[in-house]
């Protein structure tokens, strides 16, 4: 099937840091969460052709807030707070999941969650515990794995065959290559997208 999403364009629109300021943007969204360092700023950039648009940082945890994004397709892309950073307070790290279920529940514009994981670590229990969350709650996902330019042949197959091991998938998906590096695995992440916004 031809890709029909194509992004020209994208542009940051603003942070939200409270629950409170949620706003109801009438778009089709799809969010990207995944433990902080996992390269989530990495794939946006790439997925949408421009340099830090998202912006990268060596420092996990980083982003600390809902970022939105509007594509030149009326896309809205949505980055959520990385999870799991030990070295923010236990305050900080409930209110980052208070933000993040407020988003991510009863919100009709959300068409799909990518959840990203480290291709080079096994899902940790914290992406276990986002899958079974995800699951409980009925949400549209998809599971991508990053940094695979990282990793031989070889060990991408073992890392895969451990992340279907560990994580419940939704029926008939499978875990997504990615290579914010290379580009590898960007047609068939915008084709999952355009799948979900038709």
């Amino acid at each position: 099937m031809a890709v029909m999403l194509k992004i020209s364009d994208c542009r940051y629109l603003y942070s939200v840091v409270s629950p409170d300021n949620l706003k109801d943007e009438p778009y089709p969204q799809v969010a990207f969460t995944g433990r902080s360092n996992v390269g989530k700023s990495s794939l946006l950039n790439r997925l949408v052709g421009i340099k830090n648009i998202a912006k990268v940082s060596q420092t996990p945890g980083k982003t600390r807030a809902v970022n939105y994004f509007l594509t030149n397709t009326n896309l809205m892309l949505v980055d959520l707070p990385g999870f799991g950073y030990a070295k923010v307070s236990k305050s900080i790290k409930e209110h980052w999941g208070e933000l993040i279920e407020a988003y991510l529940l009863d919100n009709d514009w959300l068409k799909g969650v990518v959840h990203l994981v480290d291709s080079r670590h096994p899902p940790t229990p914290l992406d276990q515990s986002l899958n079974e969350w995800l699951n409980q709650n009925g949400l549209n996902y998809l599971v991508v794995m990053t940094k695979i330019d990282k990793l031989s042949g070889n060990q991408i197959g073992k890392s895969l065959a451990q992340t279907k091991r560990e994580l419940v998938l939704t029926v008939g998906t499978e875990p997504l290559m990615f290579s914010a590096k290379t580009g590898r695995g960007k047609k068939e992440l915008l084709g999952w997208i355009d799948s979900q916004i038709r």
